[in-house]
């Protein structure tokens, strides 16, 4: 039955009984009327208005539940649905809905795997001209001050090497940014090595305590995974960092039968409500190119955790 139809049946069925108990009722309306009668028609009127608010109100249940998720969807959290029961228009209507929830859920995962592919194939690009171009110029202008500062003269001598060590240090700084851009070890010697590494550098750049607890026996995971685990936990680290004002922070890497888990906490200050910026976005991007979830829990003063779950593919039985 369709809505306009479900809608006109209901008013029919109120409207109908009304007539009815009108038509066989032993009450008269007395010209003028008299107040009793006024009561009867009134708590007739009453009793008619809330039959049909009720029966609409089951007869719409269905259009208000769609409206609800229609305003709280997030195609970042894949698989939000709506019970699909019955037949008629509502019953279709949700089907739709459904399916276009699909429908965008896949162009939004394909179109994330496009940009994430891309962005990493610049970041790749960016960190090997940093690393051919400027940082062997660098490193020539730093054996030019050295070569300079030993034949040079006082206070001369002085000058070149306060250059050499200013030049020393951004060379250093570039090397950092070519690591952050293309973790060369984790392509080398794999993920723990290259959590291991990038969990030493941010205790080592920002004073963080960073406790490590890795599962030395970790199932095989392709390239592109190991990738999605590294920058979800070098964003989470560098949120830890930057905006949880937190001491400490522990990275666990483990994993069960049927999934390998990545948890970032930190004892920061938490917020009751973890606010969903551009990192934690493009982290939930990272985990839907995988088939991975992502959740986030924070609490006030109590700090906050990233946990990724990354399903093991079944291995098929022979």
């Amino acid at each position: 039955m369709s809505l306009f139809w479900r809608i006109f049946a209901l008013n029919a069925v109120v409207l109908s009984t009304a007539t009815a108990l009108l038509l066989w009722a032993p009450v008269t309306v007395s010209v003028p009327v008299v107040l009793t009668e006024a009561v009867i028609l009134v708590t007739g009127l009453v009793i008619m208005l809330v039959a049909n608010a009720a029966l609409l109100r089951i007869g719409l249940a269905p259009l208000d539940r769609l409206m609800r998720l229609m305003t709280t969807v997030d195609l970042l959290r894949p698989g939000q649905r709506l019970p699909e029961r019955g037949r008629g228009g509502i019953a279709e209507l949700i089907r739709a809905f459904n399916a276009m929830l699909e429908r965008l859920e896949h162009e939004r995962a394909t179109r994330s795997a496009r940009v994430l592919l891309a962005q990493e194939g610049e970041r790749r690009r960016i960190a090997q001209e940093l690393h051919d171009e400027v940082g062997q110029s660098m490193t020539a202008i730093l054996l030019s001050l050295e070569r300079a500062a030993s034949e040079a003269d006082e206070p001369l001598r002085g000058e070149l090497r306060q250059a050499q060590e200013i030049t020393r240090g951004s060379l250093d700084e570039v090397r950092r940014l070519v690591r952050r851009l293309r973790p060369g070890v984790l392509d080398d010697l794999g993920l723990i090595s290259a959590l291991t590494s990038l969990t030493s550098q941010i205790a080592t750049h920002t004073g963080l305590r960073v406790r490590r607890s890795f599962d030395p026996d970790l199932p095989a995971l392709d390239q592109q995974t190991e990738l999605v685990l590294y920058r979800v936990a070098q964003e989470a680290l560098t949120n830890a960092a930057r905006h949880a004002e937190a001491d400490g922070v522990e990275v666990r890497l483990h994993h069960t039968e049927a999934a390998v888990v990545l948890a970032v906490t930190d004892d920061g200050r938490g917020t009751g409500v973890p606010h969903e910026g551009a990192g934690i976005r493009g982290m939930r991007e990272r985990a839907l190119l995988i088939g991975a979830t992502l959740d986030l829990t924070s609490q006030p003063k109590a700090g906050t955790q990233v946990r990724l779950t990354v399903p093991i593919p079944r291995k098929p039985r022979s």
